[in-house]
């Protein structure tokens, strides 16, 4: 038989545990009210939505190997390599579309960065050497130095594709010219200042894009640009 101090304290024991339930039931629920009050109280954020803007897009044409200007509204970001990036992605889609005028049915995003640095236009004899650095720069044979400026001088892009969009590309000679044109023409549309390209594949470097266009040069902008139909093959450095 069980001592009645024993069945008291047990039966003392019991309501206090009732207790301490509802009381914790009833703290739990004030919180979740409280916080309900306050997101209601809370003004809605606005999402970041970037504005439209004007950009200009070189589209390439295999009917007479050129390329011809079109305009797009995009909602582009501040930093200019993320917006040459958008505006070369949005170049890539033209592309896949059906009916393009110059097909190129790759995965997409084809670009998955593109970066900006200053660079000297260093345009001298086969050999040009940065002052303050003795290392060579990239040139063309018989030009001349023109002075940089780190502020406003030109600027080199170096233009990260894809490693499926290059391996799908439509490979010959004409067809990957094209397109190292149109990239070329369209970020310095959009980007004037611009000066040079470089295009690495995932990252690294790589020979050619399908099998035939350069992709170890530096092109020159001044280089690329088309005089009616574009030429078979791009312009030798």
């Amino acid at each position: 038989m069980i001592p009645r101090y024993q069945t008291i304290l047990l039966a003392i024991l019991v309501l206090a545990s009732l207790g301490m339930g509802a009381l914790l039931w009833h703290m739990r629920e004030k919180a979740h009210q409280e916080m309900l009050q306050g997101q209601d109280a809370a003004p809605t954020a606005a999402p970041d939505v970037a504005v439209a803007v004007q950009a200009t897009l070189l589209v390439a044409n295999d009917d007479d190997n050129g390329l011809r200007e079109e305009d797009e509204a995009l909602p582009l970001p501040a930093d200019d390599g993320a917006r040459a990036r958008a505006i070369l992605n949005k170049l890539f889609e033209i592309y896949a579309a059906p009916g393009a005028t110059h097909p190129v049915p790759a995965p997409l995003p084809a670009v998955r960065q593109v970066f900006l640095l200053p660079e000297q236009s260093a345009t001298a004899s086969s050999e040009i050497v940065r002052p303050g650095t003795g290392r060579p720069g990239i040139g063309k044979p018989g030009a001349k130095i023109v002075a940089f400026d780190s502020v406003n001088g030109p600027e080199l892009a170096i233009v990260n594709l894809a490693p499926g969009f290059a391996s799908s590309h439509p490979s010959g000679l004409e067809t990957e010219t094209l397109t190292v044109l149109s990239i070329c023409r369209t970020i310095h549309a959009n980007l004037p200042r611009v000066a040079e390209i470089r295009f690495l594949v995932d990252g690294e470097p790589r020979a050619t894009l399908a099998g035939h266009a350069d992709l170890t040069r530096t092109y020159l902008v001044s280089d690329t640009v088309l005089a009616g139909p574009a030429p078979s093959a791009a312009a030798q450095p």
